[in-house]
């Protein structure tokens, strides 16, 4: 007798799902073993404890390191030594590597303004650009931004005096307001005729990206611009948005090479109508303009038992005047009113009058049909022009040089985290200094994410209606497995041994011969059921148990990520 190999394999599944589930919760644990009294734990549950918090060892041996870019880089700053004016250079509030420090944004509801040179400037030809920096939102973010400034190499850059009006080259990072998550790539770029300036602004990143703003953790945010007008953005080095400079921004690099004349005026005599009312139509002599829409039902009858002479409301005869009330003042005092009860078990009462009903004859303001206009010319348009503002530009990559990075923001949250500032022309370089810088980062805030139980557990104290789903979810396979695996008593366990018994002639010994192939028979099938019955069961329960997996893999599963979310959120 086989089971159903499917649900074997899931059962397969969740237990190897159960172990892991164990694991993660086990990394929670790091008590020191010298409180183990306070904790009141005897030898084994001790030995136990010592043996998962094995788990943890590679975490606590974690030794941050700052990092040292490995190519050629414009700029690179890690904030691990000194202070820089009103702004704080400290360690994480949470998931700190020991010895790794930030630029921190101290004060909410003020503007602030730090800048830095690079190491020299960086000048748009043949080689790409790479931006890379981290940002952590320690107390959330209501309101405010978190992008970098790339200044603009001019002659009078004078980064004491950096504000919001220090001509940039680029903008790039997380900003955000309301319910608003943005990723700017903005760039600035010089029209080739006026020489302006004008502000160019890449697409939305395609993904949302609320969570990067609101689970508190360190981002790495990057920039990839490229030679042929690519440019590529990246989130903890998974791409976000990718476009080109050409295509991809509002307003466009390059103008319409036509526009509307603006001299041009649509003719007096210009009909735009493709439709008017038929100039030969009239109205018909049995149409009735004041005809009433709605008329009374000369069909209608009042019903029997009508009391015309009942009001529909009486004053309230159990209603007492008010000691305070003052007839010169209020007036006189009169009952409040009430549904008459005489009219309770009547069709109504007070005056009858006819229900109001649609009048057949109604049809309101005639009108004349429509019919094709016959001077119909279209909808007007002014006629194109070469566009004098026009030019083409085809390398928008090569924008204005620059020498410094800069940070100047508003915002209504303070304690935003900055660090690991790099520019560099090669990606490689960018994830290198990733890994020994924000990748340490990484992997110790996830060594001290809570367990799945944990998770779990946390969320049902939040929503106590969850206990009923997580006994479901352990009891019912339990419950089925009781149900259809129990051995149970067959009524044919007991099979009577025939005994020969004297017979009194021969004709009886013929009809026990014919008797005895049907009674055979009959016992065959009666094994035949008996065999069956557990066959059946188990085919119920390889059903029911592939229903369970597929209720732990579409409710169980994404629930976790809701009680995740909602710990989180309790975090903060």
């Amino acid at each position: 007798m086989k089971l159903d190999r499917g649900w074997l394999w899931c059962v397969l599944l969740l237990s190897s799902l159960a172990v892991a589930l164990v694991t993660a919760e086990d990394k929670e644990l790091d008590a020191d073993v010298s409180d183990d009294e306070e904790m009141g734990l005897d030898d084994e549950e001790l030995k136990v404890l010592m043996g998962m918090s094995e788990i943890l060892k590679f975490y606590s041996q974690v030794t941050y390191k700052t990092p040292v870019p490995t190519g050629d880089v414009y700029f690179a700053e890690t904030f691990d030594d000194g202070t820089l004016g009103k702004w704080a250079v400290e360690q994480l509030k949470e998931n700190k590597v020991p010895g790794d420090k930030g630029l921190v944004l101290k004060s909410r509801a003020k503007h602030h303004a730090i800048a830095a040179m690079l190491n020299k400037p960086f000048v748009f030809q043949d080689e790409p650009l790479v931006i890379q920096y981290e940002v952590n939102f320690q107390d959330g973010i209501d309101c405010g931004g978190a992008y970098i400034k790339l200044l603009s190499d001019t002659g009078s850059l004078n980064l004491e005096q950096f504000h919001d009006r220090t001509p940039y080259t680029i903008m790039f990072g997380p900003d955000k307001c309301g319910e608003d998550y943005k990723l700017h790539l903005i760039f600035r770029h010089q029209n080739p005729l006026n020489k302006d300036m004008e502000e160019k602004h890449a697409k939305r990143a395609d993904v949302d990206l609320k969570k990067f703003y609101t689970d508190k953790k360190t981002h790495l945010y990057t920039l990839v611009l490229n030679p042929d007008n690519t440019y590529e953005m990246f989130i903890d080095q998974s791409s976000v948005s990718r476009g080109n400079l050409l295509h991809d921004v509002v307003p466009p690099v390059n103008p319409p090479k036509e526009i509307d004349d603006p001299h041009d005026s649509k003719p007096e005599d210009w009909d735009e109508r493709a439709k008017i009312p038929d100039p030969e139509a009239v109205k018909p002599d049995a149409w009735d303009e004041d005809a009433p829409a709605k008329i009374e039902d000369p069909d209608a009858m009042k019903p029997e038992g009508w009391l015309d002479d009942e009001p529909e409301f009486v004053p309230d005869p159990n209603a007492d005047k008010p000691e305070d009330w003052d007839e010169e003042m209020d007036g006189e005092w009169e009952a409040p009113q009430i549904p008459n009860p005489a009219c309770e078990t009547a069709p109504g009462c007070g005056e009858w009058k006819r229900p109001m009903m649609n009048n057949p004859n109604y049809k309101g303001k005639w009108k004349a049909p429509l019919v094709d206009n016959p001077n119909y010319q279209g909808v007007w348009k002014p006629r194109k022009i070469d566009n004098p503002e026009y030019f083409e530009d085809l390398q928008p990559f090569r924008m204005t040089p620059f020498k410094a990075l800069g940070l100047e923001l508003w915002s209504m949250t303070s304690d935003i985290y900055f660090d690991n500032f790099i520019i560099t022309s090669h990606k490689e370089v960018a994830d290198r200094w990733a890994s020994d810088s924000w990748g340490l980062k990484k992997l110790v805030a996830s060594a001290n994410e809570p367990g799945i139980f944990a998770q779990l557990m946390m969320a049902a104290e939040e929503r106590p209606w969850l206990w009923v789903i997580y006994i479901l979810t352990v009891g019912l396979p339990l419950g089925l497995a009781v149900l259809f695996c129990w051995p149970k008593k067959s009524e044919n366990d007991y099979v009577h041994k025939k005994v020969d018994v004297p017979q009194a002639n021969e004709e009886e010994d013929e009809e026990e011969e014919e008797e005895e192939p049907a009674a055979a028979d009959e016992e065959d099938k009666a094994a035949e059921a008996t065999e069956g019955a557990p066959v059946a069961g188990y085919t119920v329960l390889s059903s029911v148990l592939n229903y369970y997996c597929y209720f732990v893999v579409v409710f169980l599963i994404p629930h976790h990520r809701y009680a995740y979310s909602l710990n989180s959120n309790r975090r903060s």
